[in-house]
């Protein structure tokens, strides 16, 4: 949290968690507050890693100057894939909708062109996944269909 918005900051951060072997998978940067030159990097990582990756993190705190760290392990990533994603208007929107209805709140979103992503509270895994098959009709038998979530677990 509170990292300096400039070229190589990211770099540094991304270097010590590989270092640490730690792997990760959604990246988000927040857009920079233009008051301070200062953004937030939030990513996901498996749960056992958690520890490892805080550790190597305050390593650099001196080195990239951010203002603090934040882990959680008590959220869950909820994915939606296909390769008709990039084709179909409304996925996306079907997609939030399903986990608004269920009354499900997203804290992070990254995107690509066959899979959409969202990380919510680990409690509310269980009802997304149930909302999002719903949602896209998977409710039947006949056709071969999985929407994921997980905790990391």
């Amino acid at each position: 949290m509170g990292v300096p918005d400039k070229p190589g900051e990211a770099a540094s951060i991304f270097r010590a968690i590989a270092d640490a072997e730690v792997n990760i998978d959604m990246v988000v940067q927040n857009v920079s507050a233009a008051a301070t030159g200062l953004t937030d990097i939030s990513f996901t990582l498996p749960k056992t890693e958690g520890r490892k990756a805080i550790d190597a993190l305050e390593k650099t705190r001196a080195q990239v100057g951010f203002d603090s760290l934040r882990y959680d392990d008590q959220i869950a990533k909820i994915s939606l894939v296909g390769a008709g994603m990039k084709t179909n208007p409304g996925v996306t929107a079907t997609f939030f909708e399903a986990l608004s209805d269920a009354g499900v709140n997203i804290e992070l979103i990254s995107t690509s062109e066959i899979r959409i992503s969202v990380v919510t509270r680990a409690d509310d895994v269980n009802e997304a996944v149930r909302a999002v098959h719903t949602a896209f009709g998977l409710d039947s038998d006949s056709d071969e269909a999985v929407v994921y979530g997980g905790t990391g677990r």
